[in-house]
């Protein structure tokens, strides 16, 4: 891709404000997710329990299960929150990430400068072989095809390479939060491991997280407003004193993940897999 041709078709991309769009028809109106919410988790992920939590839980497992990565590939990679949080600990690697949409990118390019950032629809990426690992951080629920998508990603990754995916978890959990951001679906972890291995990698772990706070969560999702009367700022609003309390919640099930435990459930699920080399 360094000529900025598809190697498998020939594909040139065009250039959207910067960036090479892969997907240009999709770059302003892509599916599964609005658009205008980039501007909002840009200005809140540095404050929320959530957000913080989940980077230094990504960050962990890179670290554990893949320490010696070079180069990674984040599909779906938003504001570059997350982006920016390997590229602190992995300051050496060569680092992608790709959205959908041109918007998003925008404010990834600004978080992380040294990454390389392109407007892609994951269920057709041109590269093939090409990472150490590759990751969809809250990503693939949005997706129609996801299986497609993991494939694309087996494809991405070398052999010997590894994948790293979060899902929203527990059909139960449904509410009007799933409704705006508009998932396809929540993932029971039989099924995410299935289309994981379907896909050809080899689970390596897969654990539940967010699941202190599960009774919270549950609670919280009783109420099944409708799309129109949920507000998707409130859980990023929270007093300071609960944010931190509840981040403090996070950091101990982090512990506990670090030990070895297994949450059978939770929130989230994390799931970490090879490609077989």
């Amino acid at each position: 891709m360094d000529d900025g041709a598809c190697p498998q078709c020939g594909f040139t991309p065009e250039v959207i404000d910067g960036f090479r769009a892969w997907a240009p028809a999709m770059a302003r109106a892509g599916g599964g997710f609005e658009a205008e919410y980039f501007a909002l988790l840009a200005e809140l992920e540095d404050r929320n329990f959530w957000f913080r939590s989940r980077n230094r839980l990504l960050v962990w497992a890179l670290k554990t299960y893949f320490p010696a990565m070079t180069s990674f590939l984040e599909v779906g990679c938003g504001t570059g929150y997350v982006l920016r949080g390997i590229a602190e600990a992995f300051p050496a690697a060569r680092l992608t990430g790709s959205e959908i949409f041109v918007d998003g990118l925008q404010h990834a390019a600004e978080r992380v400068p040294q990454a390389e950032f392109v407007q892609m629809d994951a269920r057709a990426m041109p590269y093939r072989e090409a990472f150490d690992v590759v990751g969809a951080f809250d990503v693939i629920e949005h997706i129609d095809d996801d299986e497609g998508v993991l494939s694309n990603l087996y494809s991405a990754v070398k052999p010997g390479g590894g994948l790293m995916v979060t899902v929203p978890q527990h059909r139960w959990l449904w509410s009007a939060a799933d409704d705006y951001a508009r998932h396809e679906r929540r993932y029971s972890a039989r099924e995410l491991r299935k289309k994981v291995e379907a896909a050809g990698f080899s689970v390596v772990r897969s654990t539940s997280f967010v699941s202190l706070l599960l009774p919270l969560m549950a609670l919280s999702r009783i109420k099944r407003q409708s799309v129109e009367a949920y507000d998707p700022t409130a859980e990023l609003r929270l007093p300071p004193a609960v944010n931190r309390g509840l981040e403090a919640f996070l950091t101990l099930e982090r512990a506990l993940l670090r030990a070895g435990v297994d949450a059978p459930a939770g929130g989230s699920r994390l799931i970490i897999a090879r490609r077989p080399g």
